[in-house]
Order: structure tokens, then sequence, then C-alpha cells
């Protein structure tokens, strides 16, 4: 573990790539990411874990799709909080932003199964470190 804070602002000046988490920290078995967004990510769910997001600039909208198929979309900006409860199918989405998430280190980004083709703008990763 890195004994200096780390600035989230220049964290995401580091890097440019949207859909491409990297880890800021960790706490216990934890991983906290940050992610620039911008675009449509990919269908997918977590079945064994929730995923926390806070949005740190813009807007971040998830759309959720329950058991029988019924798509509602939450819509969020600067500083709200929002968890995807585990097995729940969710598909972000984004006009532009940045995002923080903590999620169980090994979380992939495109989920335990995902629906159709990712992509090109997502990466399928459990997160990259800061350069």
């Amino acid at each position: 573990m890195n004994p200096e804070p780390v600035s989230l602002t220049g964290a995401l000046a580091s890097f440019d790539e949207i859909y491409s988490p990297r880890i800021v920290t960790r706490v216990n078995d934890y991983d906290v990411k940050i992610a620039h967004t911008r675009g449509e990510h990919v269908w997918h769910v977590h079945e064994h874990t929730d995923e926390f997001f806070l949005v740190l600039s813009g807007r971040f909208d998830i759309a959720l799709r329950d058991a029988d198929g019924t798509e509602t979309t939450v819509v969020l900006r600067k500083d709200d909080v929002f968890v995807v409860p585990r097995g729940t199918e969710h598909k972000p989405s984004s006009p532009g932003g940045a995002i923080l998430m903590f999620e169980p280190s090994g979380t992939l980004s495109t989920g335990d199964r995902h629906e159709g083709e990712i992509p090109d703008h997502v990466q399928a990763t459990a997160g990259r470190g800061l350069a």
C-alpha cells in the first residue's frame, strides 16, 4: 500500500481512456477504482457482488433490468452515489464524466457475464494501476 495520499483529480488527469478503470487504492479485499465515462457500456451482471458508484463529475446513467425484463434508468450527477445490487443486469452510459467504484478485487468491468459484443471503447478488465 502506498503511504502517500492520492489526488483523484491528478489520477484522472493521468489517463484519458474511457471505461478503463484504474485502481487508486485498496481497502481490505476491495479495490477503489476511477474511470472516465462517455458513451454506452455493455449490459452485464455481477452475480456475487454489489457495485458501488460515486459520480465525480458529469452525468452517469445506469439502466437496470429486473427479472421480468422491465428496464428502468437511474440518472446520477456529480456527488451522487448508487449501488447496483448483486445479480442485477445493468448497462451504464454517460454523455461524459468520471466515476469512482468500490468493488471486490478482481471484479471484471464487464461482469461475470455480458450481453452482446463488448464495444471497442470498453475494456474488460479488473482494473489497472495508475501510471
